[in-house]
C-alpha cells in the first residue's frame, strides 16, 4: 500500500489541532495553506499506511461539531525525498492497510442493484450451465470470471463489522437478487434441455465434503485479503463464484428438469458455501479490527459481530451434522 496524501479543507481556526494531530500521530509531513476569499485553508499531511487510519479518525472527531469542512484522501505513487524506511513500522500484523472510508467506497459499488449487475448474472448463470451441461470446466471457469457475487458478500461482511445496518440490508438485496436470476435462468434452462442432467460436473454439485467447506472459508478470507491488501479482485472473486454459482445454476437446472432430490442436494451445497464465506470474511474482518469510529458504536458493533459469528458457526455446525444423515457428505 503505497504513501497517502490526506487533505482537509477546513476554517482557519482548525488549522493549529490539525497540525497537532499530525504531529502527535507522527505524519511524514503536514503543510498548511493560505487562507482562500471563503475562509477556509488547506492542511495536506503525506501519512504512511500504518497512521493514516488513526489520524482521519481523530481528524473526524475534532472537526465532527464544524460545518464547511472536508476530508480527500488522494494515493501518493512516489514522495521526493523519499520517507526514511521505517516510516512505517507501526504496521501492526493483522491490521489493514487500507482505511475504513476506502473499503467503503469500495464496498459500496458491489451492492449496486442495476442492469449490468443483473445481466452479468444472467450471463455467468448461461455460461455455467453451458459448462456444466456439456462437462466443460474451461466455460465453468468463464462463467464464474463475469459473475458479480464477490460485491455483496464483502458488502454484507463488512456492513456487520462497522455496524451499517443501511449497507447490510442494500448487500442482502443484491445477493438475494443475483442468486434469484440465476436461479430462474437456469431453471427454465433445465425445463428446456431434453438432454441428461446427470453430467459428472452437475452431480459433482450435488456432493459436500470436507474440500467444499474448505473452499469456501479460503474464499472468504481471500475476499477480505483482495479489499484490504491490494490482492487481484478478479481472481478472488473467481473464487467467491466457484463457491456460489455452479450449486445455484445447478439447483435450478435440476428443479427445472423434476430431478428434485439432487435439486435439494445442490441446495444445501449452496447453503454451506454461503454460510463459510460469510463466517471467514466476517472472522477476518473482526481479527482486522476494522469497526465504526467513536466507541459507543464499537462497543454495540463488536456485539453485532460476535452474535452473527456464532449465528454462522452454528448454522454451518448444523448442516456439517446434517449431511452425513442424508447421504451428501
Amino acid at each position: 500500500m503505497s504513501l497517502r496524501l490526506i487533505e482537509v479543507y477546513v476554517e482557519e481556526g482548525h488549522t493549529d489541532t490539525l497540525t497537532a494531530i499530525a504531529e502527535q500521530q507522527g505524519a511524514i509531513d503536514c503543510y498548511t495553506g493560505a487562507i482562500s476569499e471563503d475562509g477556509r485553508q488547506t492542511v495536506r499531511l503525506l501519512v504512511s499506511p500504518s497512521k493514516q487510519q488513526a489520524i482521519l479518525d481523530q481528524i473526524q472527531t475534532a472537526l465532527s461539531g464544524s460545518d464547511g469542512w472536508r476530508v480527500v484522501l488522494l494515493p501518493v505513487e512516489a514522495a521526493l525525498p523519499a520517507p526514511a524506511e521505517d516510516s512505517d513500522k507501526g504496521l501492526l500484523p493483522g491490521s489493514s492497510t487500507a482505511t475504513r472510508e476506502e473499503l467503503l467506497a469500495d464496498i459500496r459499488s458491489g451492492t449496486r442493484l442495476d442492469r449490468a449487475y443483473l445481466v452479468l448474472g444472467a450471463l455467468s448463470t448461461i455460461v455455467a450451465a453451458i459448462g456444466l451441461l456439456s462437462d466443460n470446466v474451461a466455460v465453468i471457469i468463464g462463467a464464474m470470471v463475469i459473475a458479480p457475487l464477490l460485491g455483496p458478500n464483502l458488502a454484507f461482511a463488512f456492513a456487520t463489522a462497522i455496524g451499517d445496518s443501511r449497507l447490510m440490508g442494500l448487500a442482502i438485496r443484491a445477493m438475494a437478487s443475483g442468486l434469484s436470476v440465476s436461479l430462474v435462468i437456469s431453471a427454465a434452462i433445465g425445463w428446456f434441455w431434453a438432454g441428461d442432467l446427470g453430467s459428472k460436473e452437475m452431480l459433482d454439485r450435488t456432493l459436500v465434503g470436507y474440500d467444499t467447506i474448505a473452499l469456501a472459508l479460503a474464499a472468504g478470507v481471500a475476499a477480505v485479503l483482495s479489499l484490504t491488501t491490494g490482492l487481484s479482485s478478479t481472481l478472488v472473486g473467481v473464487m467467491v463464484a466457484v463457491a456460489l454459482l455452479p450449486p445455484a445454476a445447478a439447483m435450478g437446472m435440476f428443479a427445472g428438469g423434476g430431478a428434485w432430490e439432487h435439486a435439494a442436494a445442490a441446495a444445501m451445497l449452496l447453503a454451506v458455501n454461503v454460510v463459510c464465506v460469510n463466517l471467514a470474511a466476517q472472522a477476518v474482518f473482526l481479527v482486522k479490527k476494522l469497526g465504526p469510529r467513536t466507541l459507543t458504536e464499537k462497543a454495540d458493533t463488536r456485539r453485532l459481530v460476535w452474535r452473527n459469528l456464532i449465528a454462522w458457526s452454528l448454522l454451518l455446525a448444523a448442516l456439517i451434522m446434517f449431511l452425513p444423515a442424508s447421504g451428501l457428505f
